[in-house]
């Protein structure tokens, strides 16, 4: 062999183990924040979270392997979304996942460059956490909870599970854009249904307590409970005294119904989290926020404990039981 030909066959098989061995390293580990809206203790959470990694799961993401991830957990609490929206930050994450509205507010406060997918929004639009849910804009992007249409639908159900409503006190949060579309939603159609419709807003589990127990003083009333990070934190209360002053009750989401509540109405929510690990996925592999769509939820699930119905002495329909995707007997 020529000396030439030896050096440039030499030069190949020394340069084949270095690329062998780069093809061979290790992926990179990404970091993803996490910023739920609930308590660390809600035992809600973790069912909400193993549906996220669940989802990232199926792209071939694994916490501990080629993914980290770090958790904040602000309990409904505005002073501690925004501390551990900087917290988050300042750790510098790939992405960031946003579980509720508040979250999403208070780390677009503290950025506007480390991609947000948000897993549930009521309205990102009048809340300007995106320009458009076609074209987000900007560094958010995600799934809503819902379109304002279907509030109306929980007043709707109400009155056919418990015809002699005459008088609905509607639980929102009154701080969040949500809080009054919801109640605008439900306004429009109360006149329709024969019912006179009175907002409570949620702030403290006090004011919730005092304003159900005063509202229970009259006849023929019912609940509508709206869909906030707030009143979830609350459940567990307002389930409570929906029961202990035997009030019917409309709830967004199937985790009132499971911890006893009557019925309830809304999205898959874990199904929600699921479909964001997908769009963390995308933004990890180099696309943009501002170019992914903000998307609605695909599965909705009527939920119905015939238990409560029965204490509250109702006759359930048989229309409702047949649509029901549960019934909890």
């Amino acid at each position: 062999m020529r000396r030439r030909e030896f050096l440039a066959a030499l030069g190949s098989g020394a340069a084949w183990p270095l690329a062998a061995r780069a093809q061979q390293a290790p992926e990179q580990t990404r970091r993803i924040g996490v910023l739920q809206s609930l308590a660390g203790d809600d035992p809600e959470g973790p069912i909400r979270m193993a549906g996220f990694f669940q989802g990232l799961q199926r792209f071939g993401w694994n916490e501990g392997a080629n993914l980290r991830v770090d958790t904040r957990w602000a309990a409904g609490n505005a002073d501690l979304h925004r501390r551990f929206a900087a917290e988050l930050v300042a750790l510098a994450p790939d992405v960031i996942l946003a579980t509720a509205s508040p979250s999403v507010s208070a780390l677009q406060a503290a950025t506007r460059t480390i991609p947000i997918v948000f897993a549930h929004s009521v309205d990102p639009v009048g809340a300007g956490f995106v320009d458009s849910l076609a074209r987000p804009g900007g560094n958010a992007t995600g799934f809503i909870l819902h379109e304002y249409g279907l509030s109306a639908k929980w007043l709707e159900l109400l009155k056919e599970i418990a015809p002699l409503v005459t008088r609905v006190a509607m639980l929102r949060d009154p701080t969040i854009a949500a809080g009054t579309g919801q109640f605008g939603a439900v306004q429009s159609v109360a006149p329709s249904v024969g019912i006179e419709l009175s907002p409570i807003n949620v702030r403290d589990a006090g004011g919730v307590d005092s304003a159900i127990t005063e509202f229970a003083r009259s006849p023929n009333g019912g609940l509508v409970v709206t869909a906030s990070p707030l009143v979830t934190l609350h459940r567990a209360l307002i389930v409570n005294l929906a029961a202990r002053h035997k009030l019917p009750a409309v709830y967004n989401l199937r985790r009132f119904v499971t911890d006893g509540g009557l019925i309830s109405y809304g999205p898959d929510i874990v199904d929600n989290y699921r479909r964001a690990a997908g769009y963390v996925h995308r933004i990890l592999k180099g696309e943009k926020p501002a170019d992914l769509a903000v998307q609605a939820p695909t599965k909705y699930e009527l939920v119905l404990n015939f238990r409560t119905a029965a204490a509250l002495g109702l006759a359930v329909p048989e229309a409702i039981r047949a649509r029901a995707d549960e019934v909890i007997e």
